[in-house]
């Protein structure tokens, strides 16, 4: 029986190494291991033998089984591999093909500002910093040199939440100066960030949303001073709404946060009811901005006497209504695909300051 056994293993893994496919190889396996296959039929024979040689017999024929069962299985991963390979080579993707805009969707205003904005900034050094959308008292007033009875404490302008356990009020940051306090406090200067992200206070009608969205920028190093800050708001004006003689003046103002403070207005027209951007003999307020405060430089550990920097605000929302010519802010908070179709951006047609930021 032993040469019987021989001549199978022979033979079968023979059979096995031909099979050329799956289909072939199961019927290899049927053929060895089935009901009626070669391996079956010699253990189906071990009644005939000798008892005092059957459990031998036995113990081989497992073992056959056993080779028969591996070499089938490590035949079936090459075959599927080499069937992987060929449909990947057959199933080819030409990515020098256009996309199909129409089937991907629209990005809505506010991502499209964002991108936008990020563009611009970008191309001016400044980096992208990001924060927790819940903060604490320190980092949302104190540290930005809000006195204990300032206006923005009180509950009708502030989301608050529960306390810590050590109890330190913690509120829906109401602006995205919280990340600018958390940078200045692990980096070492210079600084040159921007904080896109989102904001909430507790207000709510066709300009004003509970939740909205705010980008700040702060640059923070031994040499800037307020020449700076005018020239960089000035270009990010003129390029973001596309207009390379939009009149820009910085009227003087006043926030806990910066000293000097201004508020920069834009130049635009109202004739005939109707708000157009540019020369017309009126102003736009758009943002606010100063040199930071000493106060605030001494609390993220910055030394006033060595550093000065500057900062800036604006609210996301605000600059795309009006570069878009969208009146009511509430819809953009809807979810109406029908108004996200008309006012929404093709998701592959990316802004640039080479391509135009939205064409």
């Amino acid at each position: 029986m032993a040469d019987q056994m021989d001549a199978t293993r022979a033979e079968l893994m023979g059979l096995v190494d031909a099979a050329a496919d799956l289909a072939a190889l199961d019927a290899v396996r049927v053929a060895a291991l089935g009901k009626k296959g070669r391996v079956t039929q010699l253990m189906q024979s071990l009644k005939d033998i000798a008892p005092e040689a059957r459990r031998e017999a036995g113990q081989a024929l497992n073992r056959l089984k056993d080779e028969i069962e591996a070499a089938i299985v490590r035949r079936k991963e090459t075959l599927g591999e080499a069937a992987l390979d060929s449909r990947l080579k057959a199933e080819t993707l030409d990515l020098t093909l256009p996309a199909r805009p129409g089937g991907l969707g629209r990005l809505h205003p506010i991502s499209q500002t964002m991108v936008e904005l990020v563009q611009i900034f970008g191309a001016m050094g400044f980096s992208v910093a990001e924060g927790p959308d819940i903060d604490d008292d320190f980092h949302n007033f104190t540290a930005l040199n809000f006195g204990p009875d300032h206006p923005a404490r009180q509950m009708h302008d502030t989301f608050y939440l529960p306390p810590r356990p050590d109890g330190m009020p913690m509120v829906l940051r109401t602006h995205t100066s919280t990340v600018q306090i958390r940078t200045m406090m692990k980096v070492k200067p210079p600084i040159r960030i921007i904080v896109p992200g989102r904001t909430f206070r507790s207000d709510s009608d066709a300009t004003h949303s509970p939740m909205f969205h705010q980008v700040e920028g702060l640059v923070i190093d031994e040499a800037t001073h307020m020449g700076h800050l005018k020239g960089c708001l000035i270009d990010f004006c003129r390029a973001f709404f596309q207009l390379d003689d939009l009149p820009v003046r910085f009227r003087p103002s006043y926030f806990p946060f910066t000293e000097p403070s201004v508020e920069v207005d834009i130049g635009c027209s109202r004739k005939g009811g109707e708000l157009k951007l540019g020369a017309g003999g009126d102003w736009l307020e758009i943002l606010g901005c100063g040199m930071v405060h000493p106060n605030v430089l001494k609390n993220c550990g910055v030394d006033p006497t060595r550093y000065q920097g500057f900062a800036f605000g604006m609210g996301i929302d605000r600059i795309a209504m009006l570069k878009y010519n969208i009146g009511d802010l509430r819809p953009f908070f809807d979810a109406d695909l029908r108004w996200l179709r008309h006012y929404g951006f093709v998701p592959v047609d990316a802004p640039s300051l080479a391509g135009g930021l939205s064409r």
